[in-house]
């Protein structure tokens, strides 16, 4: 809505910019009459022409000295010879001639100033029988002819009322002779500025232009490689010697030595390409919205009208000017109704492409009435049309960049999504069965098995957790790229933390022989506030890694507090071995995903990855760091630093405990339990489980089945699958409560609590129990409830 409200605004602003900008260049001023202009009652406010009716002598030199009568005959001025009868035949446009005009100026003394321009080719300038100036050799024959194209100004001698004005033009070069435009006379002032002012703009603008055309130009290189960008990039730098090179020709007084015959080719060829490249660019814009075989043939046209200009003489490709107008105009119309099929079409940018388009307009018509003499330079008018245009197809290339930007964002992001989709389900399906691998292992650990057979087990057991280590592992790493991951922010006790840990890897490391150590010295006198889960997983993963490549010797776990408030304290959590240590060079690449200090430990040790990668990024969500000092050959230690909140609680301070009973007591003897589970292996070990607690249980295989078999005045709990045929958990468990079935509700489930938290709270279940459990987990969460 913006867009078109933009359009619709600058649409009719161009067109009365234009009407003003003519208006004011046909202002009328004093003309010539027979070889004499009349400024005696001019004050020189402005600047004036010196045109209307010369004396012109062709085949003709006439020096100022030559006091001979001369043949003259009396043509308008500005007067190119080429387009002129002379006694009913058309004139060439190689030949050489002579204008002449009186000019009465007023008496009272004025510092004046005339401007000269460009010829086509080469002329001499004389005022009351001096030589003012010159561009380029003229000569009676093409042998002693030199072209050459430049500005000048001479000043009007100081008292002079009169001014004797002969110019000589040879021309045998250019497919056009004599002039086609005026001499100006002001004051010193005046003509310089507007000289300066008119070179500013050429310079600004062409400035502009270029830069424009090299950042288009490395958008494209090191952006999405959209030909697009990169065809515009090139007709802007092409197009920007347009604006310096041609009409005030800025570069010729710059660079006032450069070849005639050099400069008027790049002329002709970067107007002809420039067409072209801007036909292609618009193609490769709104493909769909342009006729291919007009472009292409528009496009043909203007490289081979450019090829013209590079291979042949200037007399040849300088009168491809005129027909390549029509080309021109035809490009003019054309241009703007693509731009509105495309606004039609809704493509991307396509109103700024339409507000361009006006601007387009508003350029040739301004270019081709300044190239038939209808109307004067307007180089304000024009510089500024010609920002507006550049500027509008700027935003429209920035609108289409941005507009594929979006289209990748969401690209990646459904990509994303994809990928956490299939993590999440093939999460579940591996965690599955690793329920009744690992419920079974335990199940058959406590039926008294032979020593061979416990051996056998616990390899079994080990090799199961190492794979849910794995998949959890990647499921974290996922949720931490994804930014899913959440902390809490409980009371936890970390010394109590530590000791469960050191408990738990006692096995692995009395395995290989490696003396497990902890070490918290005092000051931790007070529970803190965090993230337990996190804490023991980072802290886990640390001692599990030094336990992992530690051959002999120790692994020691500190926890020493180096500073602490009335209501914080920071604590040095460390994790020391002496194992094989890591090479300096390579111990910020072990903190990288999926790599370990050499290729080779993959094979010897095993593991994703991942561990490391995955702490590093906990620690630095929660505002801390993980820090190694390692040596090889003599151990490594790795270390965090943490500030925690002080919890009210001292670790003193123990809970009242209800005698809790013990799993071997069958605590469940008397509670009826509904278990609502679709795969049957799964249902075995549950029911295994639950049964050896002196529990009762009845199966339902859906969530349908479920609300048939569920009786509030027999069931004291329900463990509750969430991912089943026919109906599921979550459409069971709210049709449950919508009955007034206020009876506790356990998920079973094989996806991470952050995953299906928010939707179990939202549909009345009261605890969650990830798949594979660990018996004692399932036997607190169930005496818990049923409690």
């Amino acid at each position: 809505m913006k867009g078109k409200r933009l359009f619709f605004v600058l649409m009719p602003l161009f067109c009365c910019i234009t009407a003003l900008g003519i208006a004011q260049s046909n202002v009328a001023q004093p003309q010539a009459q027979n070889g004499v202009i009349d400024l005696r009652k001019q004050n020189f406010d402005e600047n004036l022409t010196l045109n209307g009716q010369w004396l012109f002598y062709w085949q003709q030199l006439i020096s100022p000295a030559d006091k001979a009568p001369h043949q003259g005959i009396v043509v308008d001025f500005p007067f190119k010879w080429d387009s002129y009868y002379l006694n009913g035949k058309r004139l060439p446009s190689f030949g050489y001639a002579t204008y002449k005009l009186t000019v009465l100026l007023p008496r009272a003394p004025r510092p004046l100033r005339m401007a000269m321009p460009e010829v086509y080719s080469a002329y001499r300038l004389f005022v009351n029988g001096t030589q003012v100036a010159a561009n380029g050799t003229i000569s009676t024959t093409p042998a002693g002819f030199e072209p050459h194209w430049n500005y000048n100004s001479i000043d009007v001698p100081d008292n002079a009322d009169t001014l004797k004005i002969v110019l000589q033009i040879a021309n045998f070069a250019h497919s056009k002779g004599g002039i086609s435009k005026p001499l100006y006379i002001g004051k010193k002032y005046l003509i310089d500025l507007t000289r300066n002012r008119d070179s500013a703009f050429d310079l600004l603008l062409t400035g502009c232009l270029f830069m424009g055309g090299l950042f288009f130009l490395g958008l494209y290189l090191f952006g999405n490689r959209d030909k697009a960008i990169l065809l515009f990039s090139i007709f802007s730098i092409v197009y920007s010697y347009r604006l310096i090179g041609t009409d005030n020709y800025v570069l010729h007084t710059l660079l006032p030595a450069t070849s005639w015959y050099i400069t008027t080719r790049i002329e002709y060829l970067s107007l002809f390409i420039s067409i072209g490249l801007f036909g292609l660019y618009t193609r490769y814009l709104y493909p769909l919205c342009i006729n291919r075989s007009v472009l292409y043939t528009v496009s043909f046209i203007c490289f081979v009208f450019g090829l013209a200009s590079v291979c042949l003489p200037p007399v040849y490709y300088t009168q491809l000017i005129n027909p390549f107008l029509v080309i021109t105009v035809f490009c003019m119309l054309y241009v703007p109704y693509v731009y509105w099929r495309a606004f039609k079409n809704k493509r991307p940018g396509s109103v700024y492409a339409l507000a361009s388009a006006v601007a387009l307009m508003v350029i040739f018509s301004i270019s081709l009435l300044h190239y038939w003499a209808v109307i004067e330079q307007l180089k304000a008018l024009s510089t500024l049309v010609y920002m507006c245009f550049f500027f509008l197809q700027s935003l429209v290339l920035s609108h289409r960049v941005s507009f594929v930007l979006t289209q990748s964002k969401q690209a990646a992001e459904e990509g994303l999504r994809a990928k956490s989709d299939f993590l999440s389900t093939m999460s579940h399906e591996i965690r599955t069965p690793l329920n009744s691998v690992i419920g079974m292992s335990h199940l058959l650990l406590k039926t008294n098995p032979r020593p061979d057979q416990v051996e056998h087990l616990d390899v079994m057991l080990f090799s199961a957790n190492n794979l849910l280590a794995i998949v959890n592992d990647i499921l974290d790493y996922n949720k931490i790229e994804a930014g899913k991951i959440t902390f809490e922010h409980t009371e936890m006790d970390l010394a109590s933390i530590a000791r469960n840990i050191i408990n738990g890897l006692k096995g692995p490391a009395e395995d290989k022989g490696i003396e497990l150590r902890l070490n918290i010295t005092g000051g931790l006198g007070n529970k803190v506030m965090g993230d337990p889960t996190r804490t023991f997983q980072v802290i886990t993963n640390l001692v599990h890694n030094a336990i992992k490549f530690t051959s002999q010797g120790y692994v020691e776990l500190g926890m020493l507090v180096t500073a602490q408030t009335d209501k914080t304290i920071t604590i040095n959590i460390q994790v020391k071995d002496t194992g094989m240590g890591i090479s300096r060079e390579k111990q910020k690449v072990i903190f990288e995903r999926f790599t370990q200090a050499d290729s080779s430990t993959s094979r010897g040790f095993g593991g994703t990855g991942l561990g490391l990668a995955i702490c590093k990024r906990i620690l630095e969500l929660q505002q801390s760091a993980l820090n190694l000092v390692s040596e090889v050959g003599k151990g490594s230690t790795f270390y965090f630093i943490q500030t925690f909140d002080k919890s009210i609680k001292t670790t003193e301070q123990q809970t009242i405990e209800n005698n809790a009973p013990t799993q071997d007591d069958e605590p469940l003897n008397g509670i009826s339990i509904l278990l609502v589970e679709d795969n049957p292996m799964n249902v075995l070990v549950a029911q295994k489980f639950l049964q050896r607690w002196g529990a009762t249980i009845d199966v339902a295989v859906n969530g349908l089945e479920a609300l048939d078999k569920v009786d509030p005045t027999r069931h004291n709990l329900i463990l509750m699958d969430l991912q089943m045929p026919v109906m599921d958990g979550y459409q069971s468990a709210t049709e449950m409560r919508a009955r007034g079935i206020t009876i506790p509700i356990v998920a079973l489930t094989a996806n991470l609590p952050a995953e299906v938290e928010e939707r179990t709270k939202q549909v009345g279940i009261n605890d969650i129990v990830v798949k594979p459990f660990l018996p004692d987990e399932l036997f607190r969460k169930v005496l818990h409830h049923v409690r």
